[in-house]
């Protein structure tokens, strides 16, 4: 998919002062360290962390406490390249962010929290105040290093879409991020297990998409004054049951791949609302797989990942 909002993504980052903080320190707990030179993630690690045992050393890798430019590694052989910062977390922070309720963190900084939510858990609370959120445990996380500390909501994932999501530390990095998120975001991917054969390898779907007083959303082929709505599609693999696509969001509207999936036919495993007539994992096969943008303090490009579950491999094998 590497043609895909080709003008956004030949943008020059560069195009936009940093915001004057911050981010070029580590979070708390947080150690980098600079890749000099090619080298596996495991030896890197033990000539770094001199001072430690090779078992201790092992264990910190395999409990995802060690990432690479802000992604998690758990393999000892992930090969290194020179310029790369790889990052460990400390066994205090580690334990810190282990009572975290269905999601986990995949990177911190002084700017921003990119997270792996679970299906299920709400961004942000909705009607009852006292429910457990991504963000209501985020901000207790927070606190807990400083009494002052706040999160500030980005943009959101549906309560049953699991993956990537952002949350800013400061009123002034969410603002920067919201102002200007199209540009600043250079990929939205999902991972989609949707039900049936796709045939084709690859797509793009196009349509306009309204809501109505119960909130489902409709698509129409034509301009209706609805929202336009564009999604590009790859085919992953797939059976007689289910296929799984790679998909990315050229507009982000409300349930975009949801409904175009399904208008082609192929409803997302799980999702009853628009028109599933399967729920083999108790939860929609929708998973937010890949966030790359231009980190609002560095100006630097990065990317977050977070591994499809392996359920969605499982179905579609």
């Amino acid at each position: 998919m590497k043609n895909i909002n080709k003008r956004n993504r030949n943008r020059n980052p560069q195009h936009r002062k940093p915001m004057k903080s911050k981010a070029n320190t580590a979070a708390q707990g947080v150690t980098n360290y600079k890749v000099e030179e090619p080298m596996e993630l495991l030896p890197f690690l033990l000539k770094v962390m001199n001072n430690r045992s090779r078992n201790s050393v092992k264990s910190i890798l395999t409990r995802g406490q060690v990432a690479v430019d802000g992604n998690i590694y758990t393999k000892h052989n992930h090969p290194l390249t020179p310029g790369q910062t790889v990052s460990v977390l400390s066994n205090k922070e580690a334990m810190r962010r282990s009572e975290l309720i269905d999601m986990t963190i995949l990177h911190e900084d002084r700017d921003i929290i990119v997270i792996n939510k679970g299906a299920g858990l709400l961004s942000i609370a909705a009607n009852d105040p006292t429910e457990l959120t991504a963000y209501s445990q985020l901000s207790e996380y927070v606190k807990k290093e400083n009494p002052n500390n706040k999160i500030f909501v980005v943009h959101r994932l549906d309560r049953d879409t699991s993956g990537v999501m952002l949350y800013a530390k400061s009123e002034e990095i969410k603002e920067a991020l919201q102002a200007d998120w199209k540009n600043i975001v250079k990929e939205r991917i999902y991972t989609a297990l949707v039900e049936g054969t796709v045939e084709n390898d690859h797509g793009t779907l196009s349509s306009w998409l309204t809501e109505n007083k119960a909130m489902k959303i409709y698509a129409s082929p034509v301009d209706n004054g609805g929202k336009h709505a564009v999604t590009h599609y790859r085919k992953v693999r797939g059976n007689e049951n289910y296929t799984l696509l790679e998909v990315e969001l050229e507009t982000g509207r409300k349930h975009q791949i949801r409904v175009q999936l399904k208008e082609i036919g192929h409803p997302v495993a799980g999702d009853k609302q628009y028109g599933a007539a399967t729920n083999p994992m108790k939860r929609l096969g929708l998973h937010a797989t890949t966030l790359v943008l231009v980190h609002p303090g560095t100006n630097k490009l990065v990317r977050y990942t977070a591994e499809v579950p392996p359920a969605f491999l499982r179905l579609s094998n």
